[in-house]
């Protein structure tokens, strides 16, 4: 399999190739057809795993990537319960020590899912509207 793309730069899963057409998958809605080959032209650098991995919404897969843990998830589901919380308050609510909480807001802030946030007069986070659409997804 490859990563193909049409002439309106519309990426799809290659599937199989003939002749005079090949048989491509549309990644964000799984539908199959046959495109003529002349359309399409080959994608170098993408993986046709990373095509397909289109079918889950951007600020979803930003998510999931950044949350490696149950306790990183955890921590962006509470950020998003809570609205914006003091990094004191983060400190005494959960057992995160400080550099790993630190270290996972780093994460957060570095894949734009958290920003910085003043909360009564003290430093905090909160989450962008790109993780408040990711966690809405996984939450269905």
């Amino acid at each position: 399999m490859r990563t193909v793309e049409d002439e309106e730069g519309k990426r799809y899963v290659l599937l199989k190739r003939s002749g005079d057409s090949s048989r491509v998958r549309d990644p964000t809605t799984g539908e199959e057809r046959y495109v003529p080959n002349g359309e399409l032209s080959a994608v170098e650098g993408e993986s046709p795993l990373e095509t397909a991995a289109r079918a889950v919404p951007e600020p979803t897969r930003r998510v999931l990537r950044a949350a490696h843990s149950d306790r990183a998830l955890g921590l962006l589901l509470e950020l998003d319960e809570r609205g914006p919380v003091a990094v004191v308050d983060l400190m005494g609510s959960y057992d995160l020590c400080e550099s790993d909480l630190h270290g996972l807001l780093a994460e957060f802030t570095a894949a734009g899912l958290v920003s910085e946030a003043r909360v009564v007069g003290q430093r905090g986070y909160e989450l962008t509207d790109v993780a408040e659409e990711g966690l809405a997804t996984l939450r269905g």
